[in-house]
């Protein structure tokens, strides 16, 4: 019997979460019997449109399935392309309204697997609640604005964070080096290093390090110790870095993210091997780490 061939599509190397789904992927792959080709989009929308449909209108290298976890937009035009190809479509960690109807028309699988993403965010807004029960200021790094995933992210945030804490939001991109420029950026503003800062949030955890490393290295004396015992949350918790991260204090929390692309991977080669859809929908539940419970009795220092 033919190897199943399977394409996944990821936003950026230079992050944990897209490696641990590369590796989930990788692994389920291994399990399947099947190959597994990963392309990275370096976070450009416009870029991985391009790649996908390069792999989707060339006979030679068409996959059987395509697993993406889109930089922007749900790509319903290229969801299309690879419907009308007879090419199975995953979407992860991702809405996307067109699955419904395309599922009616294709032969081949397509669904989705998404992690709730606002309750990514309404975990952090209780972590919130339990490091600040007196309120207080708060920097929060950002990952791109263009991304639908991290802006229902950042409504749960705020629909879950105490009315007495304020968020001073910065740009980021998903890398560490992002968060690190981010917050450099925002210690050049004349009024930055006064500001009454009492915790530092990102998007995931590649940020609030990069974060926590630009004010190592750009303040000194009292004023770096005393942002060196803020805590610092961040997202996703990978097992090989954003646990150890916290289990070393680096981080005071994080949020456990499961991987997308494994489960996703071994849904599809079933429903091609079945010939059956799989769910329309299946949702992943994030999870705090430590336990809320735990924070609170932290005092909410870290380092």
């Amino acid at each position: 019997m033919k190897k199943r061939r399977f394409l996944l599509s990821l936003l950026v190397a230079e992050n944990d979460y897209q490696q641990e789904q590369a590796a989930t992927a990788q692994e389920a792959a291994r399990r399947c019997g099947a190959e597994l080709e990963i392309v990275y989009a370096g976070n450009d929308a416009v870029t991985q449109g391009q790649q996908l449909l390069e792999f989707i209108q060339s006979p030679e290298r068409r996959p059987d399935g395509i697993l993406c976890h889109p930089v922007g937009t749900p790509l319903a035009q290229v969801a299309r392309e690879a419907a009308s190809a007879g090419i199975a479509w995953a979407i992860l960690n991702r809405e996307a309204d067109y699955i419904p109807d395309l599922r009616k028309s294709s032969s081949a699988p397509v669904f989705s697997v998404t992690v709730d993403q606002r309750e990514i965010g309404q975990i952090q807004g209780r972590q919130f609640h339990a490091l600040l029960p007196e309120g207080g200021l708060a920097l929060y790094v950002m990952g791109p604005t263009s991304n639908p995933a991290l802006q229902t992210r950042a409504a749960g945030l705020e629909s879950a964070k105490p009315a007495n804490v304020q968020l001073r939001t910065l740009p980021g991109r998903l890398t560490e080096q992002s968060g690190y420029d981010a917050v450099c950026s925002w210690l050049s503003l004349s009024t930055s290093r006064s500001s009454p800062v009492k915790l530092v949030a990102a998007q995931n955890d590649n940020m609030a390090m990069g974060a926590r490393r630009a004010f190592s290295e750009k303040m000194a004396g009292a004023e770096r110790e005393r942002w060196a015992q803020l805590p610092y949350l961040g997202c996703d918790a990978c097992p090989q870095t954003g646990r150890k991260w916290v289990q070393q204090g680096l981080l005071t929390a994080s949020v456990v993210l499961p991987p997308a692309a494994g489960r996703a991977l071994e849904l599809m080669a079933k429903g091609l091997e079945t010939s059956s859809q799989p769910p329309e929908r299946t949702l992943l539940s994030p999870m705090p780490f430590p336990e809320i419970e735990q924070l609170g009795s932290t005092n909410g220092t870290s380092g």
